[in-house]
């Protein structure tokens, strides 16, 4: 997904045991910083996460561009807030790191 379209370099890939237990997908670098990636699809509209996830960012696969969030940020959000479901378009706008790539 983003490796493949040049936005990572340095990159590693997670094992099975690690996408199940660690719960990321790719690891590498993004805008000169290290990161681990939760690259899991979006169903039905979608896209489940774990407070026991490892990975730094998670990323969003939309039509014509890519939606990078900081999982932390995201959680912590969750949290504060009470909240089990988010529309995308609204954390754009409530969270500080976010990163829009296009496709």
């Amino acid at each position: 997904m983003l490796q493949k379209l040049g936005f990572l370099s340095d990159i590693t890939y997670a094992t099975k045991q690690e996408q199940q237990k660690e719960l990321w997908d790719v690891e590498g670098i993004l805008h000169n910083q290290y990161f681990k990636f939760d690259l899991r699809p979006i169903k039905n509209n979608i896209k489940i996460g774990s407070f026991k996830s490892k990975a730094d960012k998670m990323v969003f696969d939309m039509k014509d561009q890519f939606i990078v969030v900081d999982t932390q940020e995201l959680y912590q959000y969750l949290k504060e807030n009470k909240l089990k479901k988010v529309h995308l378009q609204d954390l754009l706008s409530k969270l500080e790191w976010n990163i829009v790539l296009p496709k």
